[in-house]
């Protein structure tokens, strides 16, 4: 069987902590994926993922440009962040560890996702579809958001940032090439 990643049902989304008491969430629109995909045998699984730094959203724009400027992901330099899975191992039922390597503002670094399959369904209209959900947490720091405003003895945005993935991949039969009806 060959698996994708549906991106009709992919969601890349990040929290942060704001003056350490509210979370603001945001996503990314765009998000392309590939690689290869086999829910049967995880560890031979190995997925690549760009996002389009210009796709943010917050629901605020005044906070979207600021995440896109030079405070932070400094979007007119690095227009994307990559991830590329180097390794999946089994941590209980339906649950795994994914570890890859994350760029962001041309920093790479490695970062363990907690994976979580959710569930399977074949249907005649939707497909034969896997999902699954990924957790994890990265430090902006290490990756060059130096931004340290303070108002009221407190950090404007927190240094750790939650990331929270959920896709369905969809069996994708190959095509096969039509017969050739000449004679």
């Amino acid at each position: 069987m060959t698996w994708k990643l549906d991106p009709m049902h992919t969601q890349v989304e990040f929290s942060a902590k704001h003056f350490g008491m509210m979370t603001v969430r945001g996503h990314f629109r765009d998000v392309a994926t590939s690689g290869t995909v086999n829910p049967d045998k995880p560890e031979e699984t190995s997925v690549d993922v760009t996002i389009d730094v210009a796709s943010l959203t917050t629901n605020n724009p005044q906070r979207d440009n600021d995440l896109r400027s030079s405070y932070f992901l400094e979007l007119d330099k690095y227009p994307t962040i990559t991830f590329h899975s180097t390794k999946i191992e089994p941590a209980g039922k339906d649950k795994f560890t994914m570890t890859g390597d994350l760029t962001i503002k041309g920093i790479t670094k490695p970062v363990t996702f907690q994976l979580a399959r959710y569930g399977e369904l074949n249907d005649a209209r939707m497909g034969h579809r896997v999902a699954y959900s990924a957790e994890g947490e990265i430090n902006r720091k290490d990756f060059g958001m130096e931004f340290d405003m303070l108002a009221d003895n407190r950090l404007v945005v927190s240094h750790e940032i939650k990331v929270n993935i959920e896709t369905e991949l969809v069996d994708a039969p190959e095509q096969q090439p039509a017969a050739s009806t000449a004679t």
